[in-house]
């Protein structure tokens, strides 16, 4: 009997956010799969995970390299994916471990589309988003009413910022590391500036929280980073009502 494949949203990093099924599961499974983007480095999520389940002798690691070339990425999901078949056709249950939410700008997505391809049982468990962990981190509503809220992956292009910045009253850069400057610029350019709440690695070691956005220009800025900006809150006015 084929095994099956469980993807796990383990949440932002505080190994307390992780739900009560996510660690069932964890506990349960064959074997736990953790995405890793260089030999040499720890996985972030089976750090999080270890801290309340024993994982000894239950894990494999996947390297998936930090790269935008997509043929070289294709290649890293089809091997990790190929991996994964093998040890579902041995009947082992697998559980794939991801930061935040596992259908939300996730690598499982990609594995997801390739084991579903061969009929395999997949079982996808939700995670809490970064994105979520950090507007409580906050006390910062993402959105209220009638307003729209917008996600942007900002590590691949800014070129419809501007537009994005005035059409909606909520907006969260993600990934903000590669073009830091420029967004730091066209918030400026907007005056949208004092609006934005920059924060990275959220309930991990090293969290970071700043609403000067301009004190980070020139400096080394975490890859686990975003900035959430509100038109409706100035930075004088939601430090009182909230951060």
């Amino acid at each position: 009997m084929a095994g099956r494949l469980y993807g796990l949203g383990i949440g932002p990093g505080d190994p307390e956010l992780l739900t009560l099924k996510a660690k069932r599961i964890l506990e349960e499974v064959d074997l736990i799969c953790t995405p890793q983007s260089s030999k040499d480095k720890r996985s972030v999520a089976l750090n999080i995970v270890e801290e309340v389940v024993d994982c000894q002798g239950r894990v494999k690691y996947l390297l998936f390299p930090m790269t935008n070339d997509r043929a070289k990425l294709r290649l890293a999901w089809d091997r990790a994916a190929e991996e994964i078949i093998e040890l579902l056709e041995s009947g082992q249950d697998v559980a794939f471990i991801t930061l935040g939410d596992p259908l939300l700008y996730s690598t499982y997505i990609y594995i997801l589309e390739r084991v579903r391809e061969k009929e395999f049982e997949v079982e996808t468990v939700p995670g809490i988003t970064s994105i979520n962990a950090c507007s409580a981190r906050l006390n910062l509503p993402l959105a209220e009413g009638k307003e729209k809220v917008m996600i942007i992956p900002t590590a691949y292009d800014c070129d419809d910022l501007a537009e994005i910045l005035t059409s909606y009253e909520n907006v969260v850069l993600m990934k903000v590391s590669k073009n830091y400057e420029e967004i730091v610029r066209m918030l400026e350019k907007l005056d949208l500036v004092e609006n934005g709440v920059f924060i990275s690695r959220c309930g991990q070691d090293g969290e970071f929280i700043t609403r000067d956005l301009r004190s980070l220009i020139g400096e080394k800025i975490d890859y686990l980073s975003m900035i959430i900006v509100k038109r409706k809150y100035s930075v004088s006015v939601s430090k009182k009502l909230f951060f």
